[in-house]
């Protein structure tokens, strides 16, 4: 179904349900393409592939809501379920904060391209995609005696949909992204340490092909010793690919639902100084080529560049339309988008160098963070690091404190960017964490 042909549909879908009976309808058709590619042991050891598409529509009627998707595009059969909906949607409870957003809201139109979408999607070899699965895993093989198991995948995906609203909007977005992942467990005696490695990208061109193996099983390795020492508060310096564990519940926090529902540990605190002043946050939907880049958001909500936190003063929250009819709240948008820190002037190395004593984080092991609380409990795995250098690795050791206090005692952030991810964390070292061990 090409674009002109969803836009066609999901206007007739939408205006079928403004006939039978709803005052306000927005309406979604997407479609979806995937594969994935999965070795073991030198041979295939799962292969998949999926073509979906499907139509969402989200309906106000009489004062009640409901949502609703179905994969069934036929005319005649979206008229029944659409007249089916409606029909089941006027049985629920009324809610005076549900409605569309209003018009002057939405995006526009005319916005820039912002490059989300390999136009080659469909046209790369499946064996391309096979034989680098494979490359992947014999950067493993026979690289050393220790190894015990080594997993290989290579994966990809191209999302596309249009979006109707009654009040006005009309907007499509696409975008694709590819992957390349590799874990590795090895023999550590009587322990046996893993470790995995993943590259991405949103065009095949710029996705790294080489080095997932190599890196995963040298980061297995090197776990190989692990340990608990002793208990103690000490510098943490968490490895950029893991800050999104303890700067998840920040931004849970900033939700207009936890907000709301008095789940939020940063509830009145905009434009206070919350955390420490040297982090300064942005959110940036217009990078070109951005995990999160986007023109607007999945109400149709225009998206705005927006400071976070501005040296440590909290600058906005994450509102809905609907949370912030409630909250009577401007809305903003429902989630982030890109995510991007001031950063330092130090990497990874320069970090662990200017440590005395602490504990290099490089992955967390359960655990969880009271919402409304913010105090937290993790498992951690790591390395301790003594006068500036990495002594040996550590493990079955918790960290234990609140976010606030966590991030208000921040030592330095890094300048060696995730830039796998939408969240683009640098390392961040936090000063006096308490570590619990033996």
């Amino acid at each position: 179904m090409t674009k002109e042909e969803k836009y066609t549909l999901a206007k007739w879908a939408m205006n079928h349900a403004l006939e039978n009976g709803a005052q306000q309808v927005s309406v979604s058709i997407a479609n979806s393409e995937s594969s994935s590619v999965e070795v073991r042991e030198q041979k295939i050891d799962k292969l998949e592939q999926a073509i979906q598409s499907g139509l969402s529509i989200r309906l106000f009627v009489d004062g009640k809501y409901s949502a609703h998707s179905t994969s069934r595009l036929k005319k005649e059969e979206l008229a029944r379920f659409i007249e089916e909906a409606i029909e089941g949607t006027k049985f629920l409870s009324e809610d005076e904060f549900r409605t569309l957003p209003e018009p002057e809201l939405y995006y526009k139109g005319d916005g820039e391209n912002l490059d989300l979408l390999d136009e080659n999607f469909s046209s790369i070899d499946p064996k391309e995609k096979i034989d680098l699965a494979f490359a992947a895993e014999k950067e493993v093989l026979d690289k050393d005696d220790r190894l015990i198991s080594v997993s290989c995948s290579y994966y990809d995906g191209l999302n596309e949909r249009v979006m109707v609203t009654s009040n006005g909007f009309e907007g499509d977005t696409a975008n694709s992204h590819f992957g390349i992942y590799t874990s590795v467990s090895v023999n550590g005696g009587e322990a046996r340490p893993e470790s995995g490695w993943n590259e991405s990208a949103i065009k095949y061109d710029k996705l790294k092909k080489e080095g997932t193996g190599r890196i995963a099983l040298e980061r297995a390795l090197k776990k190989i010793g692990q340990q608990k020492i002793e208990s103690g508060t000490m510098s943490m310096i968490v490895e950029n690919r893991s800050v999104g564990r303890i700067f998840g519940p920040l931004i849970n926090a900033l939700n207009g639902s936890a907000i709301q529902q008095k789940n939020s540990f940063l509830i009145d605190k905009k434009g206070k100084k919350v955390v420490s002043e040297k982090l300064t946050l942005t959110d940036d939907p217009f990078l070109i080529g951005g995990r999160g880049s986007r023109l607007f958001d999945g109400e149709g909500l225009v998206t705005k560049k927006r400071a976070v936190f501005n040296k440590g003063v909290l600058e906005t929250y994450y509102i809905d339309t609907y949370y912030g009819k409630k909250l009577n709240m401007e809305p903003t948008s429902g989630g982030t988008s890109n995510l991007v820190f001031e950063t330092g002037n130090n990497d990874l190395e320069g970090l662990i160098s200017s440590v005395k004593k602490g504990i290099l984080v490089t992955g967390f092991n359960g655990g969880n963070c009271n919402g409304t609380t913010g105090d937290f409990s993790y498992g951690i795995d790591g390395f301790l690091i003594e006068n500036g250098e990495i002594v040996k690795p550590v493990s079955e050791m918790n960290i234990t404190g609140n976010m606030l206090t966590l991030w208000a005692n921040i030592g330095e952030i890094g300048k060696d960017i995730n830039e796998n991810s939408s969240w683009l964390t640098p390392s961040v070292l936090f000063n006096n964490v308490d570590f619990s061990g033996l």
